[in-house]
């Protein structure tokens, strides 16, 4: 099977896995996936979902934000604002509201995206 140009994602998932010492097993079962399934992401033979990299990063215990960008869903978050002041843009603001699952952040970039893209 041909690698589909996953393949920085799944470097990076194998090394959070082994930083957060679980086994292939393990991670798999916490994040409601199959075995091979995860291996096969972090060989980079397989392009996972939001939904998918969602639960990985649960059972990583990580932002599922930080998975979101190492797979092209999102660009790199830009900086948050300092503490106290109020986010400058609209995905910084998206992105500071702690009432937003990551989930729900990343669908409203997406359609904010692509509002963008067609009035190009």
């Amino acid at each position: 099977m041909a690698s589909l140009g996953v393949g920085d994602l799944g470097a990076f998932l194998r090394e959070q896995r082994r930083q957060a010492k679980l086994s292939l097993r393990q991670l798999a079962e916490a994040a409601g996936v199959s075995n091979p399934y995860l291996s096969q992401i972090e060989r980079g033979l397989r392009r996972p979902s939001a939904e998918i990299l969602q639960q990985i990063a649960k059972g990583l215990r990580i932002s599922a934000e930080t998975l979101y960008v190492q797979a092209g869903i999102l660009d790199e978050r830009v900086q948050e604002p300092a503490a106290g002041q109020p986010p400058t843009g609209v995905r910084e603001a998206v992105l500071a509201d702690s009432g937003l699952t990551d989930q729900q952040k990343q669908a409203l970039l997406q359609i904010y995206e692509s509002f963008r893209k067609e009035n190009r």
